[in-house]
């Protein structure tokens, strides 16, 4: 069914401007990103197929959509490259908002706040990262770095690179953090 054949209330853009976005399914949230469908379908239905991509996992998460590329996109009909590319830009929006507004309110107690500081980050990284935090001596955050972009199962460190920053702005505090993609912080 087109969107236009439905009834006004049950139109994406008119309920969520009239009861707000919270009441739309995923299906209608992506439908108002992509906008048109096709001749053979409605808008909904072609968001519906995205949504399907991600059946395999049986939490119903979206944070599969951060890991399908523009051309996987692009398979589905009605999903050329510019609202494929429109759907990767939102994926990192909501990547991005999930980071702290302000790291420089950020103290760092405990391990855990390390976690929880770029746990949002990190999480879905395919590849090994590190970073440094560089702290004052209140151990509040002053600047996260990365330092290595790294392969599935490594990070490449040099002394200087971790280092570097530090002995520039002359801070008092680092953390040297790194991700496991694989899930298993345990060492082989």
């Amino acid at each position: 069914m087109l969107i236009k054949n439905l009834p006004e209330l049950e139109r994406p853009y008119e309920k969520l401007e009239r009861f707000g976005e919270e009441t739309l399914s995923n299906a209608e949230l992506l439908a108002i990103i992509i906008k048109t469908g096709t001749r053979e379908q409605s808008v909904i239905s072609i968001a519906q197929q995205i949504l399907n991509l991600g059946n395999n996992d049986n939490v119903k998460s979206l944070r599969f959509l951060q890991d399908i590329s523009i051309q996987e996109f692009m398979q589905i009909k009605g999903i050329g490259k510019v609202k494929a590319i429109q759907l990767k830009a939102v994926c990192e929006l909501s990547k991005r908002m999930s980071r702290p507004i302000n790291n420089q309110m950020i103290k760092i107690k405990t391990p855990e706040d390390v976690v929880n500081l770029l746990m949002p980050e990190l999480r879905y990284e395919k590849r090994e990262v590190a970073k440094v935090i560089l702290l004052n001596t209140k151990n509040l955050v002053l600047k996260i770095i990365n330092i290595s972009l790294g392969g599935a199962n490594f990070a490449y460190l040099e002394p200087k690179d971790v280092l570097a920053e530090a002995i520039k702005l002359q801070v008092p505090k680092i953390i040297l953090v790194h991700n496991h993609p694989s899930g298993d912080a345990r060492t082989k």
